[in-house]
């Protein structure tokens, strides 16, 4: 599952009308607006990018709507693929582990896996 924040644009005198739009459809759920600068944010969600990017295009196709742009965007797969990862590598460098190694033998640059 993907979430990801949309921005629209549009000229203020027209933020009433796109909100009516937003907060009743069924392609993005709405959170926040700004009328004196012409920003609705909303969220799209989709099994994949090629979901979400459809609801953002007919988010582009409602009425006076200047842009609607995609500003963040969460994918599960992502996350679980990072989880992985960190779950599967050594946290704790080896040399922190090592009693024969002595504070003043570390060489620190910000990186204690590359540097001894």
């Amino acid at each position: 599952m993907n979430v990801s924040s949309i921005v629209i644009q549009a000229k203020s005198q027209h933020i009433d009308e796109i909100l009516q739009i937003v907060k009743n459809c069924d392609f993005c759920d709405y959170h926040f607006h700004d009328a004196s600068i012409g920003k609705i944010i909303v969220t799209v969600d989709g099994e994949g990018i090629d979901e979400e990017m459809k609801k953002v295009q007919s988010i582009e196709a409602i009425a006076h709507v200047i842009s609607a742009e995609m500003m963040l965007s969460y994918s599960e797969d992502e996350l679980d693929r990072e989880r992985e990862k960190l779950e599967h590598s050594d946290i704790v460098p080896s040399m922190l582990n090592d009693d024969s190694i002595t504070a003043e033998k570390i060489n620190y640059h910000g990186d204690l896996k590359k540097k001894l």
